[in-house]
């Protein structure tokens, strides 16, 4: 496609963005926004929730003249609401949407490196992360390092001439390390890179990157916007309008979008966002509690806990500490393996980020991509993904668990 070709694109299909830059006129809380950021009620029926747009193409008055929609990969009503919905949570100016979020990641390398580029990553990074680095993008001619991201100076000795992007999780996954957001971004900006943060295990209601310096905000929306474990997504939020254009144009090329039921689905999500994260919150809390005190844990891995390494910097720039919670079993990978068979509440399952209560294996889980890598995981990490059932419930479950592997 030519510049020509690519910006006409462009004007057409995000003219549904300028809504993004306005405020909402309804409320600032963020309880409000959650509930009415990008909808409106339906013009023709006045129904409070927006119609699921199915339509695969759109009628033009005239060749090139349309309503602001063509065709569905390029932009659709449902997705334009989503998107409008994630870029004013984020306090962005853009958002874009994806088939998932590990399509949102490639979206935005694609979108910012190219061959010879180098990119520095967290030192335990996300196993899909860490695949995609180097699994796919290192073929491809792209260097990377994975760094203490936390540790200025680390980041500092990994610069090179070619480094383009940093890329940072906070909390992480699955260590719940905690970047400084502010510090990361100085270090970066004044290099002349770009600084993307993953934001899915805090949300927007909990901490906002892009305040904090970030450059670039991705989501994989399945988890905690979605919060129901019925959806695949991903998101993306910026605030810059040329790499905005850029992703976009990704978008659009390469058509890993969601489709519109997706869409609503994880709108519908979002409506309740904070009062599931106050509770995710609250009962990470409990569990965090009982984990510090029982006899067959080694380490709590958990941001709320003073004793976290990162417990200062998460003060400072998230609202709570979030619904994960990671530790280490203390007679090893065998013991951890037992545990998370043994639970009656924690389901035995990957993913994470939804109303029910997960526990996970990662070494041999969601991050297997990773064994036998620098970022290969503890065996004797266990994951949970605290839900909003009962904390007392909850606790119960983990304490009868590890009572009989301890």
């Amino acid at each position: 496609m030519s510049q020509r070709k690519r910006r006409r694109f462009w004007r057409r299909s995000t003219g549904h963005m300028a809504a993004q830059r306005r405020q909402n006129p309804k409320g600032d809380g963020f309880e409000t926004r959650a509930v009415h950021a990008g909808v409106e009620p339906d013009p023709a029926t006045g129904a409070v929730v927006p119609p699921i747009s199915l339509a695969s193409t759109f009628l033009q008055d005239a060749v090139g003249a349309h309503r602001g929609y063509e065709y569905a990969r390029s932009a659709n009503p449902t997705r334009a609401a989503l998107e409008a919905c994630i870029a004013e949570l984020e306090e962005a100016a853009h958002g874009l949407a994806f088939g998932s979020g590990m399509a949102a990641e490639d979206a935005v390398l694609r979108a910012l490196l190219r061959p010879g580029d180098h990119v520095i990553i967290p030192a335990d990074a996300y196993g899909g992360t860490y695949r995609l680095v180097a699994e796919v993008y290192e073929p491809a001619g792209i260097t990377w390092s994975a760094v203490d991201l936390g540790d200025r100076d680390a980041v500092v000795g990994a610069w090179r001439d070619e480094t383009r992007v940093v890329w940072a999780e906070t909390p992480t996954n699955p260590l719940l390390s905690v970047v400084d957001i502010a510090a990361v971004a100085e270090v970066a900006h004044e290099r002349g890179a770009l600084v993307v943060v993953d934001n899915t295990f805090a949300t927007p209601y909990l901490q906002l990157p892009l305040r904090l310096g970030a450059d670039v905000v991705v989501h994989s929306s399945t988890k905690y916007l979605g919060g129901h474990s019925d959806v695949v997504g991903g998101l993306v939020a910026l605030g810059d309008d040329g790499l905005a254009e850029q992703m976009a144009f990704v978008q659009n090329a390469a058509g890993a979008v969601p489709g519109p039921f997706d869409c609503y689905l994880v709108l519908r999500g979002v409506k309740t966002l904070a009062v599931r994260m106050d509770r995710h919150c609250a009962n990470a809390r409990a569990v965090a509690a009982l984990l510090a005190e029982h006899p067959a844990v080694g380490r709590v891995l958990y941001p709320g806990l003073p004793s976290h390494p990162g417990h200062d910097v998460a003060r400072r720039q998230m609202q709570d500490f979030g619904g994960m919670v990671s530790f280490t079993v203390g007679e090893g990978e065998e013991a951890a393996i037992k545990l998370v068979a043994s639970t009656r509440l924690f389901a035995l399952a990957e993913s994470l980020g939804a109303v029910e209560s997960l526990i996970e294996h990662p070494a041999r889980m969601t991050h297997a991509s990773a064994a036998g890598s620098p970022l290969a995981v503890d065996p004797s990490l266990v994951r949970l993904s605290v839900g909003i059932e009962s904390a007392e419930d909850l606790v119960d479950d983990l304490r009868h668990a590890l009572d009989a592997v301890g």
